[in-house]
């Protein structure tokens, strides 16, 4: 079955989608939660919106870095989320030297974390490493936002942004607040990360009837943050998303 082609939003709407749940949990961004649901839900864009946003200490500079790296001026362009929460090529701008300086200078890493692992962790953006949210939750052991504790298994595969394939729900009027999906969960194996086989999980869809991808049917693939369905993926959305998310596993069990 063909895979449904995402609604083009605009990059800070997107932002808000995968921003939206790690907030509620009350991880990362200011205590403005519900504000930022209605956005989202209501598919309404404003400097308001993009104001909530910026107090996210970990997306917003990243969304800056690759911004500042491809030349355009606004970090909610929707190349620039796109890059930062699913992957596409605008990552492929931003030099070693200008992650390298990013990690050391905005993020302070070789500060947080002890010398060894700051080594271990710098060590690997001449390998490869870019400026995807993968690459943060899976090779940056202790989380950051108001819990920066170090991350388990369970908390990474959470944190990062995973695919399923709908297999089952009430899709047509969206009164479902669950549904199952076909996807591949996190494991750590022979002292590599890796994704596991497919399985069902029940992910959550909407809340107060509302969902940020509305219109679901069986076989589309949806891309899902801290268990919440954010949004449906184009078959390239889904393939980068894969891509970068291997990468990072890579890197992570080197």
């Amino acid at each position: 079955m063909p895979v449904a082609q995402p609604r083009q939003l605009d990059g800070a709407l997107l932002a808000a989608r995968y921003a939206y749940m790690p907030n509620k949990l009350k991880y990362c961004g200011g205590d403005d939660n519900s504000e930022l649901f209605a956005y989202a839900a209501n598919r309404q864009s404003d400097n308001g919106l993009k104001e909530l946003l910026a107090e996210f200490a970990t997306m917003y500079p990243y969304l800056r870095l690759i911004a500042d790296a491809s030349r355009i001026a606004d970090p909610f362009d929707y190349q620039v989320v796109e890059a930062y929460w699913l992957g596409n090529d605008l990552l492929k701008n931003v030099s070693l030297r200008g992650f390298y300086r990013y990690m050391a200078d905005r993020q302070q890493l070789k500060k947080q974390l002890k010398p060894a692992l700051a080594e271990k962790v710098f060590g690997k953006l001449n390998l490869g490493a870019k400026p995807h949210h993968s690459w943060h939750v899976l090779n940056i052991p202790k989380r950051t936002g108001y819990y920066p504790v170090e991350h388990t298994l369970a908390t990474m595969d959470e944190c990062r942004i995973s695919w399923g394939r709908v297999k089952t729900g009430n899709l047509a009027d969206q009164i479902a607040e669950k549904i199952i999906v076909d996807y591949r969960p996190l494991e750590f194996i022979d002292n590599k990360f890796i994704l596991g086989e497919s399985r069902d999980r029940e992910v959550w869809l909407t809340a107060d009837n509302q969902s940020f991808a509305p219109n679901l049917k069986a076989g589309d693939y949806v891309s899902i943050h801290w268990g919440w369905v954010c949004d449906i993926l184009s078959e390239q959305q889904k393939n980068n998303l894969e891509k970068w998310t291997v990468h990072n596993l890579n890197l992570a069990s080197l």
